[in-house]
């Protein structure tokens, strides 16, 4: 190894800046070939006018993909996220309100397609659980900060001796 070495460093200047151009590259190469290419889902819609656009990409950015853990139906890929923006445009084009598409998509997919769930029974940990836990430890710091002795204690009678000699001494 360090034969090698004493030959790479030996080398005439030339082939040593070709070595070094070509490690550079294949570093180069290497991180272009392992990077992940991110890109959108690219889908075409012709609309009657600006509102019912305007509408469409509220709906898809409010609605969640049912395949995908986090992510909504305009920024999913997967197959069923697509079928879901054309079954939104075809009903928005059918003249659809935007609460009937998404009754529809909850009927059809249940409440887990709401980034902002309704509340109800079944969601009142989730909206409010967060306030009451805020709350439960405002009021926890509270007891803990009162509940400090406040009352002084009483000096042994081997104390108050130390703290009077100390106090002639001065």
């Amino acid at each position: 190894m360090g034969h090698k070495l004493m030959k790479l460093i030996f080398l005439p200047k030339t082939n040593l800046v070709q070595i070094l151009a070509m490690a550079l590259l294949t570093l180069l190469i290497a991180i272009m070939l392992s990077t992940k290419v991110v890109a959108g889902p690219i889908d075409t819609y012709d609309f009657p006018d600006e509102i019912t656009k305007v509408r469409f990409q509220h709906l898809i950015y409010e609605l969640r993909c049912p395949k995908c853990q986090n992510q909504n139906l305009a920024d999913s890929n997967s197959p069923i996220a697509q079928d879901l923006r054309q079954e939104v445009y075809d009903m928005l084009i059918d003249g659809r309100a935007d609460m009937e598409i998404i009754d529809f998509m909850v009927n059809r997919y249940g409440e887990f397609v709401l980034y902002r769930p309704k509340v109800n029974s079944l969601t009142y940990f989730l909206w409010y659980g967060p306030v009451a836990f805020f709350m439960i430890g405002g009021f926890m710091v509270f007891l803990f900060v009162r509940k400090k002795d406040k009352t002084p204690t009483e000096l042994t009678s081997e104390q108050q001796q130390q703290l009077k000699s100390i106090l002639k001494d001065k």
